[in-house]
């Protein structure tokens, strides 16, 4: 049989794509089949990665920004060698299909990142290529070079349009990511129609203001053109590299073609068939001929890189042992053997100590206990560092060629933000952080909600978490907020009360290698409350007895953050009958066993009052319709703090009016 031709192995992504997406009655065709003869040439020819081992330290990233295109990476993963056999893609967006809708992380190996949202890919990728960057600088040597790889993003004019683009292509020049390479799919249709009528960017000369080095007019179908354009984007030493591909969407496609019809929607029967003729691929749905499998195959050429790769860590690892140690170490996701040990002294020492300060004071105070034992650790806020204390004494820019580089000044890009912490956290060898205002969450939620749904180990640091901020008033004072970000299926939000509380929280996010971790944090100062040994370790617990009643309690008062200090001066107010419990992490407490939780708020004690500087309808299930809040159900103010605590009544008498009237 003749050699396949490259229009071959692409026509066998276009013709999976399009059988999987008519199968399921649902999907995206015209993508795959727009950007089958890029995607063709990168990984036949590019893309440095083994099938057989998908999570080899060393491979390439390939995101899939414009995920929608599912059926293009899913098409590529089968062909290339990786476990997604074709029942899988027979069985696209089908419940318990290792094919989704969308790309999952967490479903389909090979899958690098969960993409959908669009441009949040493209962020992440930011993130993958800003993790290899330091990983480089901190551990190659010369004539070692154990961290050399590129990360490859596809993605279309919705990614484009979407404001994230704008900030994370921004820090991408800035940061001089060479090793990211950027596909733009420049077909000039979205579902809508031609984008004539709402993008005219010219994006070409946006991206070269950015910063970065831009190969214009590559044909998209051409793969001498294609190869061309990756040359030169090989060629760049300093800048990141958008290749601009002009293609058409549905390609192929006589009835589709160039058209939004193609977008979102199944072709049809008629026009597949057409397709067939037209393209030359006379096959049954779902056949791809042995030899177009034996040419797509990367399995053995996978194998060779990887090898060669273990022999040159190898080699490292003899010239420079406890560098070797590190780096797999960090690759693992492990922290160090002596993290836990030195984190529980340290929180002992400030329950001892008692400082009176705020806690997003506390909370620069734990980083810089902990980050000299956490070189993993790397982050920074956007445009905040003075407010949200996040910069420590061993802080060091990332924009910079420094080996021990772990800062990130983000500037005002929440968005970008969170979303290059996940590809950062989803790359492996860092935990990373970032943060904002609470009330800035906002900006950034949709990335905060992609952490949770990928388990990628991120910190989300949030200051200034009530009206307690005072007079810059309601713009900046979070309501709703903390509730929001604990419906985040799989997230954990902290807020402390204290110095101890801010500790431990912190510890549990930096241990939590399953998720993400929201931590909020005070502007204002806060008492340092009283614990016994027994009571600090069950602060871990998410919510635990702070103050007990002499006998069975009569009343339950809860608290989180600011308003544990109110709670204790209620209950001095109310007697020995009234216990309270502090209630740092809803999301942890939750968790645990029936017998903790009953042991902390006894189903008996029915009357209960939740105290916290928020929406009040959150704490309904912890005190029952039965019970009371004081929360605050509206905007606030400008005022000073405690004006503002009095105003919304944040007071010792309110809650002990409420108390009494139950």
């Amino acid at each position: 049989m003749p050699t396949p031709t490259r229009r071959d192995l692409a026509n066998a992504i276009r013709f999976l794509a399009i059988d999987a997406v008519q199968a399921a009655n649902s999907g995206h065709p015209g993508m795959p089949m727009g950007m089958a003869d890029i995607a063709e040439v990168l990984w036949n020819d590019y893309l440095s990665h083994n099938p057989a081992n998908p999570g080899w330290l060393n491979r390439d990233r390939f995101v899939l920004s414009n995920g929608h295109g599912s059926m293009l990476q899913y098409a590529l993963l089968h062909l290339a060698g990786y476990d997604l056999p074709i029942e899988e893609l027979k069985n696209f967006r089908q419940l318990g299909s290792k094919t989704p809708g969308h790309p999952e992380n967490f479903v389909t190996t090979g899958v690098e990142t969960t993409t959908g949202p669009l441009g949040q890919g493209f962020a992440n990728a930011v993130g993958f290529a800003l993790a290899e960057k330091l990983l480089a600088q901190r551990f190659n040597r010369d004539g070692h070079e154990i961290v050399d790889h590129r990360t490859w993003v596809f993605m279309g004019d919705g990614c484009l349009m979407e404001g994230i683009s704008h900030e994370a292509a921004s820090l991408a020049g800035t940061w001089g990511l060479n090793k990211l390479v950027a596909f733009w799919d420049d077909n000039s249709i979205s579902i809508d129609g031609d984008v004539a009528g709402w993008f005219t960017d010219d994006t070409p000369a946006r991206f070269e203001a950015y910063g970065w080095n831009v190969v214009r007019g590559i044909d998209g179908h051409d793969p001498e053109s294609i190869k061309a354009g990756i040359e030169q984007a090989l060629a760049c030493s300093d800048r990141p590299t958008l290749i601009c591909c002009r293609t058409t969407i549905g390609y192929g496609s006589p009835k589709h073609a160039g058209k939004e019809s193609s977008h979102g929607a199944p072709l049809g029967l008629e026009d597949i068939a057409a397709c067939r003729t037209g393209l030359c691929w006379e096959h049954e749905p779902f056949h791809v001929p042995q030899d177009i499998y034996d040419a797509w195959n990367a399995t053995g050429a996978g194998r060779e890189r990887e090898e060669a790769w273990n022999q040159a860590m190898a080699a490292y690892r003899e010239a420079f042992p406890e560098q070797a140690a590190e780096f797999e170490r960090r690759m693992r996701g492990e922290l160090p053997a002596d993290f836990a040990t030195h984190a529980d002294e340290y929180i002992a020492k400030l329950q001892a100590e008692g400082p009176k300060v705020a806690s997003r004071k506390a909370s620069q105070m734990a980083i810089e206990a902990y980050a000299p034992r956490l070189p993993e650790l790397v982050g920074g806020s956007a445009d905040l560092a003075g407010s949200n204390l996040t910069l420590w004494s061993g802080s060091k820019t990332v924009a910079s060629t420094d080996p021990d580089a772990n800062y990130i000044y983000f500037g005002v890009r929440e968005f970008a933000m969170s979303a290059i912490s996940n590809g950062l956290a989803l790359h492996g060898g860092f935990i990373p952080y970032d943060a904002t205002f609470l009330v800035f969450s906002d900006y950034a939620r949709n990335a905060v909600r992609m952490s949770a749904l990928m388990g990628a180990r991120a910190v989300h640091v949030y200051t200034h978490d009530s009206i307690g901020l005072g007079e810059d008033g309601p713009t900046h004072q979070p309501i709703e907020h903390l509730a929001s970000l604990r419906y985040i299926p799989h997230n954990d939000v902290w807020r402390p009360c204290d110095a101890v509380e801010s500790a431990v929280a912190w510890k549990a996010a930096v241990e939590r290698a399953d998720g993400p971790s929201c931590l909020v944090f005070s502007r204002q100062n806060l008492d340092p409350q009283q614990r016994e040994p027994g009571q600090v370790a069950d602060i871990a617990r998410g919510g635990y007895v702070l103050k007990d009643s002499a006998g069975e309690p009569e009343l339950i008062l809860i608290a989180t953050g600011s308003e544990v200090g109110l709670a204790m001066q209620a209950a001095q107010e109310l007697g020995d009958s009234v216990r309270v419990v502090s209630m740092p992490s809803t999301d942890v407490f939750d968790r645990q066993d029936q017998a903790y939780r009953e042991s902390v708020l006894p189903r008996a004690c029915r009357k209960r009052v939740a105290i916290e500087a928020g929406v009040s309808d959150f704490w309904r299930k912890y005190v029952g319709l039965d019970g009371a809040v004081i929360g605050i159900d509206r905007f606030g103010a400008s005022a000073p703090a405690g004006d503002l605590f009095k105003h919304f009544g944040f007071t010792v008498d309110n809650v002990v009016e409420a108390a009494r009237s139950l």
